[in-house]
């Protein structure tokens, strides 16, 4: 059994081109043309394919890393001692990332596509594997929107659009493009005055597309409501070290996290999915993953907490920090991203009443969570400053009607009263 290196290939005057994403793991078997990783220029992004067949023994590189021609990238376990050149595919990444405009161009450029790439598809980010997937079922794949990172297409996807029907979809596509025409402006924003053209930020584009699919597939519905947490802030403020006997840091959207899946587990309808409502069927979630709705200078991520259910409230809290960080430092695993069961969007940080948040697809429903305030409230006769928490519900109407999700919003009142406080703690 031959070990091979694989480097990185002709990649023309680029050096320390950014490695975006990890296609292959250790111990897994790619064949000769499979992708391994996808680098990103400040022209483009490409992905770059193996040139041998074999097992992965070992990988050098990780997201993040800057690489440049001639890099290990990892090893293979090969029967062959020779290692075949793609001269084709070295020289195509060359021109790709030479040649492209001053803006992310996402194309596939796996060995069995170079020679066959067509005008339809060339900017559609998907495995030879998926390509040919589509062509098996007459979906044509320029007009899928991908669900993973970069807009990739995956089988699911083309299932997805094949189950909706090509006709229907078709027609969506020429509304979209209809609405899209209407609201194209017929002047210039230079003519009135100093303007400053800038890039979207990677993060946003890669979100806009999960943003219009969740609006325009699911009915939005959000019931508003305001919680009494006085005794859970007092609660909270009075924790402390029994070590250090300093207090404790515990931010108030643990609690929320806890009194949430409390509530998913007496209301399972709120911890599913609904692919797709041809199928009369959903799925629901035995496990309590909690996304969490963090706040960049690159856009907005939504990573997701796991087991929430088997975790104290200190835990909770500084494991929030940490994977905050690693979001805001673009150092988070893309697969904590994925296998949600609720997700939560917090401006409480920040301000403001009531909000309207758009849910993270395929979940069927969201909690945003404002800022807290203090009001007087009547309470037996007599007037009393309490502390009150906004919260807004949005969840699918084709699922959760209006009166459970009214009652799925009292139990989350009632988990963060005064009976509940302390048990949530534990």
């Amino acid at each position: 059994m031959a070990l091979i290196d694989i480097k990185v290939p002709n990649i023309g005057d680029f050096k320390d081109v950014e490695i975006i994403e990890i296609l292959v793991s250790n111990g897994q078997n790619i064949n000769k043309g499979d992708s391994m990783i996808t680098l990103e220029s400040d022209k483009s992004s490409v992905e770059v394919p193996c040139n041998n067949s074999g097992k992965v023994s070992q990988i050098y590189v990780k997201v993040g890393d800057k690489v440049s021609e001639g890099d290990l990238i990892l090893k293979i376990e090969s029967n062959k001692n020779e290692t075949i050149k793609i001269e084709t595919t070295e020289s195509a990444i060359s021109k790709e990332i030479q040649n492209a405009p001053k803006k992310i161009v996402e194309k596939s450029l796996a060995i069995s596509n170079i020679k066959n790439i067509t005008t339809s598809n060339k900017s559609i980010l998907a495995s030879p594997k998926v390509r040919k997937f589509a062509r098996e079922l007459g979906a044509d794949i320029s007009k899928i929107s991908g669900s993973e990172k970069l807009g990739r297409v995956t089988e699911e996807d083309v299932k997805n659009f094949v189950n909706f029907g090509l006709q229907q979809k078709q027609s969506v596509n020429n509304n979209q493009e209809i609405k899209e025409h209407k609201l194209k402006i017929e002047y210039e924003h230079s003519e009135f005055g100093e303007i400053d053209i800038r890039d979207i930020p990677r993060i946003k584009k890669l979100a806009a597309p999960h943003l219009v699919k969740s609006f325009n597939t699911i009915p939005h519905v959000t019931h508003h409501d305001q919680i009494d947490i006085t005794e859970m802030e007092e609660f909270r403020n009075s924790l402390i070290d029994h070590y250090t006997g300093e207090k404790l840091k515990i931010t108030p959207l643990a609690f929320i996290m806890k009194a949430l899946v409390a509530a998913l587990k007496k209301f399972p309808t709120f911890n599913s999915s609904i692919e797709d409502m041809n199928t009369g069927k959903i799925t629901f979630k035995k496990y309590f993953h909690i996304g969490i709705a963090v706040d960049t200078s690159n856009g907005l991520m939504v990573p997701k907490i796991r087991e929430v259910d088997k975790k104290n409230i200190q835990y909770l809290s500084s494991e929030l920090r940490d994977v905050a960080q690693k979001c805001r430092d673009l150092k988070i695993n893309k697969k904590e991203f994925y296998g949600g069961s609720m997700t939560i969007s917090s401006l409480g940080g920040i301000g403001g009443s009531f909000f309207t948040p758009i849910i993270n697809y395929p979940e069927v429903a969201i909690l945003g969570v404002s800022k807290s305030n203090k009001q007087q409230i009547f309470i037996k006769d007599e007037f009393k400053v309490r502390t009150i928490l906004p919260i807004s519900l949005s969840y699918d109407h084709r699922i959760i009607d209006g009166a459970e999700a009214a009652r799925f919003c009292n139990e989350i009142r009632d988990n963060l009263g005064k009976n509940f406080a302390f048990k949530l703690a534990i």
